[in-house]
């Protein structure tokens, strides 16, 4: 990933914390096919290790589980917009401005393995359903199913581990440009008036010189 140090990001708990509020990852492993590209939804366990481990399952009909013998990188994509240079007061004063689009992102690596245990699968799945479900007001748990059909699916699913080796973040947030700009920015960011133009406002917010 190409990546200027003003926009690099190396702090433990943020990097974590994106991870975390966007768990649909990009994960990338190689296959003799070649490069194969799954979309999965990764638990971490933050304090496996210096870096976390990552914690997920795929399907059992998903070969990706069979060819897991070298590194990997799984992709968690944060927040990201359009950013219009109508919103820099540098563009009113000499119109050297074009568009750009702002991001954060984070690249996990570590080798992959895959577990079978039908123990470790209905641990892994309890916790993962608490996790999402803990903010409903009838939160679903695993015992509502009934038992052989929880054993059936658990038979269709197969787990994988992946202890963390490295983490390498990526704040695109426009650190790079002048005060006045940022501030537009964030003010048309707002304008926008859906949740993600706003998310983006706010990590331009917290990045502010």
């Amino acid at each position: 990933m190409y990546l200027p140090k003003h926009f690099e990001e190396t702090d433990r708990a943020v990097l974590h914390a994106l991870i975390r509020s966007h768990p649909l990852s990009t994960w990338v492993t190689h296959s003799a096919a070649g490069l194969a590209v799954n979309h999965i939804p990764f638990m971490l366990d933050r304090d496996a290790g210096p870096h976390g481990k990552l914690v997920g399952h795929v399907a059992r009909a998903n070969p990706v589980w069979k060819t897991l013998s070298e590194p990997a990188v799984v992709v968690f994509q944060g927040p990201e917009a359009y950013i219009s240079p109508s919103w820099y007061p540098s563009k009113q004063e000499h119109g050297k401005a074009v568009p750009t689009w702002n991001y954060a992102v984070v690249h996990a690596h570590g080798t992959p393995t895959a577990i079978e245990d039908v123990g470790w699968l209905r641990q892994f799945v309890t916790r993962f359903t608490q996790e999402h479900e803990s903010r409903r007001d009838d939160p679903w748990q695993v015992s509502d199913a009934p038992t052989d059909y929880i054993e059936k699916m658990l038979g269709a699913i197969v787990g994988i581990e992946i202890p963390l080796t490295a983490l390498t973040g990526k704040w695109k947030v426009s650190q790079n440009r002048p005060l006045a700009d940022q501030e537009g920015m964030v003010s048309g960011l707002n304008t926008e008036g859906d949740a993600r133009a706003r998310e983006m406002a706010l990590l331009v917010t917290q990045r502010m010189r």
